[in-house]
């Protein structure tokens, strides 16, 4: 007999604690949140590399339902955030809804039955009338193709999963990237090793890190003053709702990259090197990163910048395109994520056994980055277009937890079998977005893990946090085809009484 459920979460990080939360107040509590790893966390558990961090406010960066008076400082780091996620999933209830080592492999629709069947890499099989993906885009690293990488006698791991038994003190390490994980490793371990070889493909635009500690007495006064936390919170949300700027034609943008010039005139005064770490594309382009200690550290005597390409991966070391041979015992790989390929490694059957990478065609699109047509009772969190330029990822993910749990009760309400988004709603929808891309700066032609291979920008929204909450904040069950229980055709959703309105999401 296999297990049934009402709602299959996958992915136990913000977006499944804020997925949970929010069905168990709808009164929800057939629900099951199955973790590919050994514990809960997210990327804030595959990320533990040396000097990890997030780079919004902890205050922001935290769940409006949950706050934490008790951050250490400005920017938290990766053991603190894990910390308090891990404390979440116990305070809130729901840690014994949390099946770990779980890796699902495939998720296939059964449209008689009305139920999604899922099947995990050991072969175990579990039904849910409703699967909420909640993977998140940093989850499969990206490994880059090295010539002869193969070949290396020293030790190489990708930043993803850092080897912590691989002690780098006294050895010659090299670092591919400089990208969000890159600029955050190369100051943790260059004190530490005899010689750091940075290799660099395109230079990022830095802004720097005002990381100050929160004192005692200011934590007390969070913990005492729910208004006074609340306050800060949302002048953070404030400040980043106006500094976003992702279009083409905002002054903003001007502004930003002389701040941002200056900032790299005023740490590096060598105008070689400053030449060699000035972007050559739009400030926006690609990820804006944020640090204070990078610049300093690749001025230090044992640390070197190359420019050049990598031509050949030696069994010792690796030579750039120049022709000059770097000798290193490690190598770390800091080359992103997959974060375009939605749902990798998961096999995603929809109605008339339509596979959901096939329908996407390397172009992955959701209505409200959410619904897909032809899978009913079939969620994404954190799906296509929903990833935030300038403000806290968290907004979107309590906004849409918020939205599905509104689903998933009007379904309950209305004795309804499936929903399933219309192509009509998708289209209108896609096409307001592709309209709003083309102002973007994300066109410039930089390469960024923004952009699909063939340039289509997948991750991408673009506006800001606040637009899409309160796009999101009501489901609209007219944008929906709908089958009752024991009905074999499927109708149009009617918005009437039925569907009341979420709160608009406070920050």
């Amino acid at each position: 007999m296999r297990r049934r459920v009402d709602v299959a979460i996958i992915g136990a990080g913000f977006g499944g604690l804020a997925m949970a939360h929010q069905l168990r107040q709808e009164g929800i509590g057939n629900i099951v949140i199955l973790e590919r790893d050994a514990g809960v966390g997210g990327t804030w558990r595959a990320n533990s590399y040396p000097g990890a961090a997030c780079d919004v406010p902890s205050h922001l960066y935290s769940l409006s339902f949950a706050p934490n008076p008790w951050w250490s400082r400005t920017y938290a780091g990766q053991p603190e955030i894990l910390h308090y996620l891990e404390g979440c999933y116990d305070r809130l209830g729901v840690r014994d809804l949390v099946r770990c080592s779980t890796e699902i492999e495939s998720i296939v629709w059964h449209d008689d039955r009305r139920v999604w069947q899922l099947r995990d890499s050991g072969g175990s099989q579990l039904e849910a009338r409703i699967v909420v993906s909640a993977v998140g885009l940093f989850h499969t690293p990206a490994v880059a193709e090295l010539p002869g990488l193969a070949d290396f006698c020293g030790t190489v791991f990708h930043s993803a999963r850092w080897r912590h038994d691989h002690d780098l003190r006294g050895r010659r390490v090299a670092v591919v990237g400089t990208g969000a994980s890159a600029i955050q490793i190369v100051p943790s371990i260059a004190g530490d090793v005899a010689q750091l070889t940075v290799f660099q493909r395109t230079p990022a635009w830095i802004v720097p890190r005002k990381d100050e500690p929160f004192t005692r007495e200011e934590q007390e006064q969070f913990a005492s003053d729910r208004q006074h936390a609340l306050r800060l919170r949302t002048e953070l949300y404030d400040q980043h709702e106006r500094n976003t700027s992702f279009n083409t034609d905002d002054p903003l943008a001007a502004q930003l990259t002389l701040y941002a010039l200056g900032y790299l005139e005023h740490k590096v005064a060598d105008p070689e090197l400053r030449a060699s770490l000035t972007p050559n594309y739009p400030i926006g382009c690609k990820r804006i990163l944020v640090s204070s200690d990078f610049y300093p550290a690749l001025q230090r005597s044992n640390v070197e910048l190359v420019t050049d390409g990598i031509e050949q991966v030696l069994s010792d070391g690796i030579r750039a395109t120049n022709g000059v041979e770097h000798n290193v015992d490690t190598i770390v790989l800091c080359t992103g994520f997959r974060a375009t390929e939605y749902l990798r490694g998961i096999g995603v059957t929809g109605r008339h056994g339509t596979d959901l990478q096939r329908h996407w065609s390397g172009k992955a699109r959701a209505h409200h980055g959410m619904s897909v047509p032809g899978f009913p009772n079939f969620f994404l969190l954190y799906g296509p277009n929903t990833n935030q330029g300038g403000n806290s990822i968290i907004l979107i993910l309590e906004a849409q937890a918020r939205y599905v749990a509104q689903a998933v009760r009007i379904m309950r309400e209305r004795q309804l079998s499936s929903v399933e988004v219309r192509p009509e709603a998708m289209e209108q929808y896609s096409d307001q977005l592709e309209e709003a891309m083309t102002r973007t700066v994300w066109n410039a032609g930089c390469d960024s893990y923004f952009r699909t291979a063939a340039g289509e920008i997948v991750t991408q929204l673009p506006h800001t946090a606040g637009w899409y909450c309160h796009r999101i904040r009501r489901f609209e069950l007219s944008e929906f085809d709908c089958r009752s229980m024991g009905a074999d055709e499927p109708v149009r959703g009617h918005a009437d009484a039925g569907d009341a309105s979420g709160p608009v999401p406070a920050p």
